[in-house]
């Protein structure tokens, strides 16, 4: 039989436990696709449309492009905001992370 020790399985936990909160940390890309539409309804829920051709022209004409650098957030009231100001540090943390 192997006698592990103590200090090996504190310290395996603790290499563990940094690797996790590191990786749930790390900013995940949105997976949006060119062929699908995606709505935020009157009532608050988000939706997912798969997209035609007929009626492109209709679903461009009034749309606007999303500025580069814009983030999406919930509010704790519920309601979708955005922002266009910075929300990164100059070293490229997230400005209003837990940490």
């Amino acid at each position: 039989m192997t006698v592990v020790s103590t200090k090996s399985v504190l310290m395996a936990a603790l290499l563990t436990g940094l690797a996790t909160s590191a990786f749930a940390q790390a900013p995940t890309p949105w997976e949006l696709k060119s062929d699908m539409g995606y709505a935020y309804s009157k009532d608050g829920k988000t939706l997912a449309y798969k997209l035609g051709t007929n009626n492109a022209g209709l679903l461009l004409k009034g749309a606007k492009k999303v500025p580069k650098g814009t983030l999406f957030f919930i509010g704790q009231n519920g309601q979708l905001y955005m922002r266009s100001g910075p929300y990164l540090e100059p070293d490229g943390k997230f400005m209003f992370g837990s940490e």
